[in-house]
């Protein structure tokens, strides 16, 4: 079982390949039970942090803190057990039913070789429920689609019982129904969750506060009403917007202008 949700830092972190930089020094946190969404234009360096959260990458400069110990420094095991990724695309997964690769969720948990007992079993079948995947458990994950894969890496990362939840894209290739459960179910999960999301008002409605990317740099943090300002994303993002308030969630919402308008025949995303 996690010990609770994790408190992440990331301390100036760079990340450079080949003497090119592509983070300049990121400065990040996320309390305990914090969801914390990484937002910015393509190219931006979201999905680079990440990694250098989760470890796929070691940063070249700077440093990233779980519970206050370099995340450098724990074994493979030892962040497996505490970091769950669901991340764009999934390798290693080929030939293997979807249950097989949600059980693989429980491997941080066992000993080598150890076999799934009746509480791993269990474990899965709920997450497969959960994220509405459990008529695909017998399926072979290689042959789903988008969606379906999508829902199934969450359900992976869920048996994984983490303190920090790491998502790249997470509602990538999902509809709308499953976009909103997925990331209403990320939300409640008592866990730290660090999401780099593309939708902005999806972003808004979710997180509890909000990085923006630009260049390799942080431009902007702070709750979604505070970051995701018209002069901010005319900024970042090259984009003319109004700003509106969510009928129901009270978050801010974004509407999006066309070149040159003037606000007739925008679209709302109410």
């Amino acid at each position: 079982m996690t010990e609770g949700p994790a408190e992440l830092a990331a301390e100036a972190v760079r990340y450079a390949i080949d003497g090119q930089p592509l983070l300049h020094g990121i400065d990040l946190t996320a309390r305990p039970g914090e969801t914390v969404g990484v937002v910015g234009p393509n190219g931006s360096g979201k999905t680079t942090l990440l990694r250098c959260v989760y470890g796929a990458l070691r940063p070249t400069g700077g440093r990233v803190l779980l519970d206050g110990a370099d995340a450098a420094s724990l074994g493979v095991k030892d962040r497996a057990r505490r970091v769950a990724v669901v991340p764009q695309d999934a390798a290693g997964t080929f030939g293997l039913t979807v249950r097989e690769v949600v059980a693989m969720g429980r491997s941080p948990h066992k000993r080598f070789w150890e076999q799934d007992g009746p509480d791993d079993v269990r474990r899965v079948a709920r997450a497969l429920d959960t994220v509405g995947a459990a008529a695909l458990a017998d399926r072979r994950f290689d042959g789903l689609s988008g969606g379906e894969r999508q829902r199934a890496l969450v359900a992976r990362a869920l048996v994984q019982d983490p303190g920090l939840l790491a998502l790249d894209e997470p509602t990538n290739h999902l509809d709308i129904r499953y976009q909103l459960e997925i990331l209403g179910l990320v939300r409640a999960l008592p866990a730290t969750a660090l999401l780099v999301l593309h939708d902005l008002n999806l972003a808004a409605m979710y997180c509890d506060r909000l990085y923006v990317l630009a260049g390799g740099r942080v431009a902007a943090c702070g709750t979604p009403a505070e970051v995701l300002t018209e002069p901010l994303l005319a900024e970042v993002y090259g984009v003319r917007t109004r700003i509106a308030t969510h009928p129901t969630t009270g978050a801010p919402h974004i509407v999006y202008l066309p070149d040159g308008g003037d606000g007739d025949g925008v679209r709302t995303g109410f």
